[in-house]
């Protein structure tokens, strides 16, 4: 059964509870246009070729690093409805932390010392509202109607075989069109 916001059915997120999303490390993220909308180009010869939307799709993912202090970007790929790119953070006063259980995750201390720490509040979540405010802001000059969908998938990168992996997969996906879940 799905659990209730203000009296309403919502889905439930599927982040880790645990798990501070201001944390350092890489994570893969997708986020697709409402309604899958094919609205930032084609692929043609499995190469993704963007038009203006586009253009500002990849712009603003470029923008994040100088938007966001100790986060960089890692792959990525703008596809005619989604884009697939990689945000790395590395926010030099995260440490590591255990739990009541033993279970050990990495917690940032931006919300406690914020004199010293330009990462205040920072996390995927205000980096992905950042970036698809700016896009939709000015994609609706070009298309009054351009939206996202209202959420994003994320996805924790645990090692370096998973980012290569995943580097990997960002890489090759327009080659890859045809068969994507996100594609034709």
């Amino acid at each position: 059964m799905k659990a209730k916001f203000q009296n309403k059915y919502r889905i439930e997120s599927a982040r880790l509870k645990k798990w501070d999303y201001g944390s350092n490390g890489g994570y893969f993220i997708t986020i697709c246009t409402s309604g899958r909308e094919h609205l930032f180009g084609e692929v043609k010869s499995g190469v993704s070729h963007l038009n203006e939307i586009g253009l500002l799709a990849q712009k603003y993912w470029k923008e994040i690093p100088n938007r966001f202090p100790h986060v960089q970007i890692g792959e990525y790929v703008i596809m005619p409805n989604h884009m697939h790119g990689i945000i790395e953070i590395d926010d030099p006063y995260s440490f590591i932390k255990k739990d009541d259980d033993g279970i050990v995750y990495r917690e940032s201390i931006n919300a406690v010392y914020t004199e010293r720490n330009p990462m205040k509040g920072i996390n995927i979540s205000r980096i992905i509202q950042w970036y698809k405010g700016r896009v939709t802001f000015e994609s609706r000059k070009i298309n009054p109607k351009f939206a996202w969908q209202s959420r994003f998938y994320d996805h924790i990168i645990k090692d370096k075989e998973s980012y290569k992996r995943i580097s990997n997969y960002i890489r090759y996906n327009p080659k890859n069109w045809k068969e994507d879940k996100f594609g034709a």
